[in-house]
């Protein structure tokens, strides 16, 4: 449903569009060409160019776009840009770019909106754009259910490190925490691993019996994966009181458990994981510590140069994100800074504009 922020749509002169399509959802916003002064934001479905079939994606972008402009002042658009996951402003050649382009035009033509100034770019490279200034050049680092580091150079990506997906990639991304929940529930309780609060936690988020999942608090273990301070050696089974029987069927009824959804949905434990870090369980301050690690080593196979901007975005590097501080305080060590933007909507808005004075 269309949210109009102010009414005044039909005074507003020229108007511009910028559209932030990701894998869950499609968000549009209409702007104020001559200021970008916000009037109204709409979503609609996922908008995923190369997971999103073209007829698809179309009727999603139609959806948000017919929500947002008053059919009255259609013809006032001037430019439209999209920042679209699995796009690229690098190539017209590339596969997503060209669905991205065709559905959003097509979208454009069947609600009688202008399609003179289309834009068509990576939702990351709008994110870029969103920082304060609409930066040309720079870093850009996306942590969420995925995790991509990207170089920026006159608003286009030219250098790309990880969002490999699920299974080759993503390290350090909401999916490689969430699996790291799992594989570390599974370790405690084939007797591999440390003890920790998340074979407890992940058992009854995935809804195990009660009855097969660990019992009791969890002993302090220090890192290195002695009792402390006790000075006794660790519990031969992980935990005093939950048996190998037990254990063995805290397995079985796991494994089917996760497998029955989709890959991806393993990144729905990551908060887990933040909140036992919270808790100071040393499993997932761990787990966290090496995500951190990994988006780190990400942005310096970029090559950054010590000050030069990082534009991050991403549940796992906002305000409240669970990476933000321990990947803040590896960057320092490097010269290097977090500038950290909600969404691509407001580059995609800044790049409409540019479009439109050129």
């Amino acid at each position: 449903m269309g949210n109009y922020l102010n009414h005044d749509v039909r005074d507003s002169g020229a108007l511009v569009i910028g559209l932030d399509a990701g894998g869950t959802r499609t968000r549009a916003v209409l702007a104020a060409a001559d200021d970008g002064r916000v009037l109204g934001e709409s979503t609609g479905g996922p908008g995923n160019a190369m997971t999103v079939h073209v007829p698809q994606l179309t009727d999603h972008l139609t959806e948000a776009l017919a929500q947002v402009v008053p059919e009255a002042a259609r013809a006032r658009v001037v430019a439209v840009t999209g920042g679209f996951a699995g796009a690229t402003a690098a190539s017209g050649d590339d596969p997503g770019t060209g669905r991205a382009r065709t559905a959003l035009t097509e979208a454009l033509r069947r609600l009688g909106v202008p399609t003179g100034r289309v834009g068509v770019c990576s939702d990351i490279e709008a994110a870029f754009a969103a920082a304060p200034g609409t930066p040309s050049e720079g870093l850009a680092l996306v942590a969420g259910t995925g995790a991509v580091a990207m170089r920026i150079t006159g608003r286009h990506a030219t250098t790309t490190v990880d969002g490999d997906g699920w299974l080759l990639g993503d390290e350090g991304s909401g999916f490689w925490i969430g699996r790291s929940a799992v594989r570390a529930a599974l370790r405690m309780a084939d007797g591999r691993g440390r003890p920790t609060v998340l074979a407890g936690w992940v058992g009854r988020t995935l809804g195990l019996p009660v009855d097969v999942l660990p019992k009791g608090g969890i002993p302090s273990y220090d890192r290195g994966g002695a009792v402390s301070p006790s000075g006794t050696a660790p519990h031969p089974t992980g935990v005093p009181g939950w048996e190998r029987a037990r254990r063995e069927d805290f397995r079985r009824h796991l494994l089917p458990a996760v497998m029955a959804d989709p890959p991806i949905r393993l990144a729905r434990f990551a908060p887990l994981v933040a909140e036992a870090a919270a808790e100071k369980d040393a499993v997932a301050e761990t787990i966290l510590g090496e995500a951190a690690d990994h988006l780190l080593e990400a942005v310096r196979a970029l090559e950054p140069q010590p000050g030069e901007r990082i534009v991050a975005t991403g549940g796992l590097l906002g305000p409240e994100g669970p990476l933000t501080d321990p990947l803040a305080e590896r960057l320092r060590a490097h010269g290097l800074s977090l500038d950290w933007v909600a969404d691509g909507c407001p580059g995609a808005v800044a790049l409409a504009r540019l479009a439109h004075r050129s």
